[in-house]
């Protein structure tokens, strides 16, 4: 059961630094700046090349391919497999059980809620079609199936990870109350982090290989040169290189937010949470408030009210660089992508969600024909 528990989690973390690379080139927060085919779509968004590419957990460093859904996918399934396999025994029989069991529906709530925030279409364990709603409910689910469970085993940790989950579940199903509601419960300091390791290249930080380890992917415009009251944006960090990316035509900018091969991702936090609460409370004061307090965290002077509805995603742009919050952003807030033709020549699709890939589509049987 240990070796279950280990191998989930960490197919969790693989498929989540999988997510925020692509989720970053997608949203515009990376370009591609190497000279290999299979990543470019993810900039331009090919339909036809995005279909054929369902990702997988790299074993190399200089893996360029992008892509998350397979191994999303994966992670859903197994850390579901280990809730079930672990139900079946004892406390007395499996040491940590009820860690594992907490563990279990924690991440199985954010591996839904991820594809459900980014498919087109979702389907389960060869199952019809789902909706977001539909996919959002069961995450909510596994999440206050966390939050009972953490709270019993006393794991604050956890608990506060699923409450995050549960807010940015809820505010996904226009369940305002219920958002800011979990949102006020997570504790300053708090972070959740994906983990990272040097025991082989493919259990290094995905976007620390890709930004700055291979120069794959390059800080891309909207996101150089940010300022606060005249000053860097100390939320956004990027360096300029000073030279062209792999391709000789992208300058390469990189990010320094992960600059080592261990670096954490933050899968849930304080800031995060204090951010739904700011989109979803309805006083106007607390609103105000739940923004100072993330600009606080990097010593940037407060704002002073009202505040709208674009300064809070502003606020997440900036706070929440490149942890794929962005392109989510985008896609519940029918935020426009980058389009017409980049610096390349390669002319961008309309696509903004994922569609379901043909490893998918041509195998389960209730989505052929």
């Amino acid at each position: 059961m240990q070796t279950l528990e280990a191998a989930s989690i960490q197919q969790f973390q693989c498929a989540f630094a999988n997510f925020v690379a692509t989720a970053g080139v997608l949203s515009g927060e990376y370009w591609v700046s190497n000279g290999f085919v299979d990543s470019h779509p993810w900039e331009w968004r090919g339909v036809v090349q995005i279909k054929g590419a369902p990702g997988s957990c790299p074993t190399t460093r200089g893996a360029t391919s992008l892509g998350f859904y397979t191994p999303m996918q994966q992670a859903r399934f197994q850390v579901d497999d280990l809730f079930e396999r672990v139900s079946k025994f004892t406390d007395e029989e499996v040491a940590n059980r009820q860690r594992m069991l907490t563990e279990a529906r924690a991440y199985a709530g954010y591996a839904y809620l991820i594809l459900g925030e980014t498919m087109c279409d979702m389907t389960i364990n060869n199952g019809p079609k789902m909706t977001s709603q539909e996919v959002w409910t069961i995450a909510e689910q596994r999440f206050t199936e966390a939050i009972t469970l953490a709270t019993a085993l006393n794991d604050a940790s956890l608990k506060n990870m699923a409450t995050v989950g549960r807010a940015r579940a809820g505010g996904g199903r226009g369940k305002l109350a219920e958002a800011a509601a979990d949102a006020r419960l997570v504790p300053s300091g708090f972070v959740r982090t994906a983990e990272f390791s040097t025991v082989n290249q493919g259990r290094e930080n995905r976007v620390w290989s890709l930004t700055i380890a291979n120069n794959n992917l390059s800080v891309a415009p909207p996101y150089q040169t940010l300022t606060v009251n005249g000053q860097p944006d100390p939320r956004v960090k990027v360096l300029n290189a000073a030279r062209l990316g792999a391709d000789n035509v992208t300058a390469l900018w990189r990010q320094q937010k992960f600059t080592t091969a261990t670096a954490t991702i933050p899968i849930a936090s304080y800031a995060e949470a204090q951010l739904i609460l700011a989109e979803a409370s309805a006083d106007e004061t607390e609103k105000l408030a739940a923004i100072n307090r993330v600009r606080a965290l990097t010593n940037i002077a407060p704002l002073v009210g009202p505040v709208t509805d674009d300064i809070i995603i502003e606020e997440r742009r900036r706070q929440l660089f490149s942890e794929g919050q962005r392109y989510v952003d985008m896609l519940r807030k029918k935020l426009p992508f980058q389009s017409g033709t980049n610096r390349k020549g390669q002319t961008y699709s309309d696509l903004t969600c994922i569609p379901l890939p043909d490893v998918e589509t041509q195998n389960n049987p209730n989505l052929k024909g």
